[in-house]
């Protein structure tokens, strides 16, 4: 372990009670519980993740976010002083084809657990749960409590995140560490998301006689050329961290046949917001632009859409978590990386804006080689390092 020398007796005692046993014995029965989003199957997890924190000795509540989904809430008490939130979610993506070996199967492999979730982000919520355990058979005295908060619909919309922060107050933390997989590099920013839908209307005609119609998909393709040409002005921008903000088209439904002037053509559109951006602006810049277009010269009529937005975040270099964190991969164990960006987007945002905590993010498996691809797969190791550098980070920022 990496500079065991400037690890306290009292930190050594924690990190004796986190085992590779424990870890993979908590993450293969998470990975083992489904949780696909959409359609929304959370329900299995929770009740792995409830069971899992209720026999180690933690306060747990769950709150219902929609029938059969409920976000979790697992407490390690403290004093009466700030504490410290860690944030994960229960939902995974879907399957998908390709797989080798049984999606929610849990096989451990050469050192590596398979499954979908192993690593975004069964894995990190098992390291949290044992590194919870840990601090509370240690009976470590801290001066606030420590959370773990895995919330439901991460993957999709964000519905459990919203309910977590509209059902208290959450400003009281020393700081948030979202165990969403970062390959143990310790993240200060990331770019937010939003989804942009742009509807454009027309009038259907016999294909026969075009004229008589108003194409909606002639339309939307010039909706789709200028949101091109916007992205590649937005790389002109790009933030030191995390890089440009970017448009990716993803989805194009229009039409009822062959031999019918299309009345009617739907865009889906992501776009990546920088830390400091709002949905709000870029839903107003979105609408000029479209506006711009004239499409209502050629009777075409167009509506645009903000359906989902999840900001993003920044947080000091020099803030005393970032610090910390940093520390802490290194005393576990853990590689000595950068600083870094982080160009996917979380839930972290959320608790930065709505609640004004720090954010970083930290957490074992890779999202670039891992996340949402079949056979996916955490190596077991990384998960001991982060339950260690989490329990570190606790005792750190909430003791003395």
């Amino acid at each position: 372990m990496a500079d065991r020398e400037a690890i306290t007796e009292a930190e050594h005692a924690v990190l004796d009670l986190i085992t590779l046993d424990e870890i993979r014995e908590v993450a293969v029965d998470l990975v083992r519980a489904v949780g696909q989003n959409p359609p929304g199957e959370e329900g299995p997890t929770v009740d792995v993740l409830v069971a899992a924190c209720e026999a180690r000795g933690l306060a747990v509540t769950t709150t219902e976010v929609e029938p059969g989904r409920s976000n979790v809430s697992a407490v390690l008490t403290g004093g009466s002083g700030p504490g410290l939130l860690l944030l994960g979610h229960t939902d995974v993506v879907p399957v998908g084809d390709n797989w080798t070996v049984p999606p929610f199967g849990g096989q451990v492999r050469d050192g590596r657990l398979f499954g979908r979730g192993s690593a975004d982000m069964k894995g990190g919520l098992a390291a949290c749960v044992v590194a919870l355990s840990a601090l509370r058979r240690a009976g470590v005295a801290l001066t606030g409590p420590v959370e773990l908060a895995a919330v439901v619909d991460e993957e999709e919309t964000g519905k459990g995140i919203r309910a977590y922060l509209a059902d208290g107050d959450r400003s009281g933390f020393a700081g948030c560490v979202v165990a969403e997989p970062t390959d143990l590099q310790t993240i200060i920013a990331a770019r937010g998301d939003s989804y942009v839908e742009i509807a454009v209307t027309g009038r259907a005609a016999h294909s026969g006689k075009p004229s008589d119609g108003l194409n909606a998909i002639y339309g939307a393709a010039a909706v789709v050329t200028e949101l091109e040409r916007w992205h590649g002005e937005l790389s002109d921008v790009r933030h030191p961290l995390v890089g440009a903000a970017t448009w990716s088209v993803g989805q194009i439904a229009g039409g009822t046949g062959t031999s019918t002037v299309p009345a009617e053509c739907l865009i889906t559109a992501d776009r990546r917001l920088l830390p400091d951006e709002k949905g709000e602006t870029v839903l107003a810049e979105t609408t000029g632009r479209i506006e711009a277009l004239r499409l209502e010269e050629r009777g075409l009529g167009v509506a645009v859409t903000m359906t989902m937005q999840m900001p993003g975040f920044e947080t000091a270099p020099d803030h005393r978590l970032v610090a910390t964190a940093k520390r802490a991969v290194g005393d576990a164990g853990g590689p000595d990386l950068p600083l870094a960006g982080w160009t996917a987007a979380c839930d972290g945002g959320f608790i930065a804006r709505d609640a004004g905590v720090p954010v970083i993010v930290l957490g074992p498996g890779s999202v670039a080689e891992q996340a949402h691809r079949a056979d996916e797969s955490v190596s077991l190791e990384e998960l001991v390092v982060a339950a260690r550098a989490y329990a570190l980070c606790a005792m750190r920022l909430l003791t003395g």
